[in-house]
């Protein structure tokens, strides 16, 4: 008999499965589970499928499981459903932390070309490429994320403008008019 599908995954479920693998520290756990969510989901009106494997691969990342991270954002990348942070962007991170850095200068060229959508994919590159040393493709990825998606009011924007005068400020680049804005 297979699997009982899912129809309806909420956001405070998966609130209550990651607080729970931050009280538990098994993050490897709640992977799994979130997997299995995304595997049995037929569809979801808070949550898309896709957005179920990104949370699962954030969960194998925090366990270090960085080939299971990336099979959970390949499946995310897959499904093609809405997520908050493009997954070819956290498969990027993840590849990085293996050392596979031409297959994650792969998929950031992929997203190069389509210029994702939203501030949070531009952020999480810019803050992975800084934390691999990346400072010109950390301060190139800021940049275009602060010049395609101007001021909205969000927080996310001026994060984004905050970490690229940091990534300026260690490439020793005068100021320009982001800079300023801040």
């Amino acid at each position: 008999m297979g699997a009982m599908r899912v129809t309806h995954v909420t956001t405070a479920e998966l609130d209550r499965l990651e607080f729970d693998a931050v009280r538990s520290g098994e993050h490897g756990r709640v992977a799994a589970q979130l997997q299995d969510l995304a595997n049995r989901a037929e569809a979801a009106s808070e949550i898309t499928r896709a957005e179920l494997f990104v949370r699962a691969g954030e969960q194998w990342e925090i366990a270090q499981e960085y080939e299971r991270a990336c099979a959970s954002y390949q499946r995310a990348i897959d499904d093609g459903g809405h997520t908050v942070i493009d997954p070819r962007a956290l498969c990027a991170g993840a590849l990085l932390q293996m050392d596979e850095i031409g297959r994650a200068h792969t998929h950031l060229g992929r997203l190069e070309k389509d210029a994702p959508d939203g501030l949070p994919t531009y952020l999480h590159i810019a803050e992975v490429l800084y934390a691999h040393g990346d400072l010109e493709g950390a301060e190139w990825w800021a940049t275009c994320g602060a010049r395609n998606h101007p001021e909205d009011g969000s927080d996310l924007f001026e994060e984004l403008l905050r970490i690229r005068f940091r990534i300026r400020s260690d490439l020793d680049l005068d100021e320009d008019d982001l800079d300023r804005s801040i």
